[in-house]
């Protein structure tokens, strides 16, 4: 018989797993410690949440779950579908944390992905699955007393603070120091932050010659870099590229190479 769509989309997703690093594998042959990222298929839920379509373990532990949909599908609004399967877990199953932080809806061409250790989880559209020692980084964030629900018994204590992702860190950021910056720049760094703290991860600074740009940049570049939030990727002709980093080089900038 030929392939139903939905079977087409969970063969593209199973596909798109492995090239991620995780081992998929059907419930009766589970093996949570075949890897340090497993996928399990058809896994059963408490009563009354039905099956998730992949069960996700990190190190032994459940992490997060899969809504698979078949190719064509819209996925905005299915992560009411998945946040509901996250919830689902049996209490007598290990888990970093009650509900399942990391959620996805995919078709096998589009994924979506919601991270629950954010202070305000939103669904957004991601390129692919995000590698287990990926996640496994994140989950290391969450405080050491509500790290996890063992199991054979009642679930854990609930992290009662956000962990320090991205977006919760950036809303914490030290006062700028303004000892040497124009009043341009300064409105710069600071529309920029709170641009970032507000979950728009894209940005545009525009600045007239002359008015500071390249050590702007490099303020804002610390702020990220300095407590390891964020990397720099710096993109444009290579003289512009590499007076950014003259620049840098004269900051207290690690890791900043040409």
């Amino acid at each position: 018989m030929p392939e139903t769509p939905e079977q087409k989309a969970r063969i593209e997703i199973d596909r798109l797993l492995g090239l991620a690093g995780w081992s998929v594998q059907d419930v009766k042959d589970a093996n949570i410690h075949a890897s340090q990222g497993v996928a399990l298929r058809e896994f059963p839920l408490n009563t009354g949440f039905g099956f998730a379509d992949y069960l996700l373990y990190v190190d032994g532990r459940a992490a997060g779950v899969i809504e698979a949909k078949k190719a064509g599908a819209t996925l905005t609004g299915v992560e009411v579908q998945s946040g509901k399967y996250a919830q689902g877990l049996p209490e007598s199953l290990p888990a970093w944390r009650r509900p399942l932080p990391f959620q996805y809806e995919s078709t096998g061409i589009e994924t979506h992905f919601t991270n629950g250790l954010d202070p305000e989880p939103r669904s957004r559209p991601t390129f692919a699955f995000h590698r287990p020692d990926s996640l496994r980084q994140w989950l290391d964030l969450l405080p050491v007393s509500t790290s996890h629900a063992l199991g054979g018994g009642a679930p854990g204590p609930v992290a009662a603070f956000a962990p320090p992702t991205f977006l919760a860190l950036v809303r914490q950021l030290p006062p700028l120091i303004e000892t040497g910056l124009w009043s341009a720049q300064v409105r710069a760094i600071r529309n920029l932050e709170t641009s970032l703290a507000a979950d728009k991860p894209r940005a545009l600074i525009q600045m007239a010659t002359g008015s500071g740009k390249t050590f702007t940049a490099i303020s804002f570049i610390y702020r990220l870099i300095r407590p390891q939030w964020a990397s720099l990727c710096a993109v444009g002709t290579g003289g512009a590229v590499g007076q950014l980093c003259h620049r840098g080089d004269r900051c207290p900038l690690s890791g900043f190479e040409v």
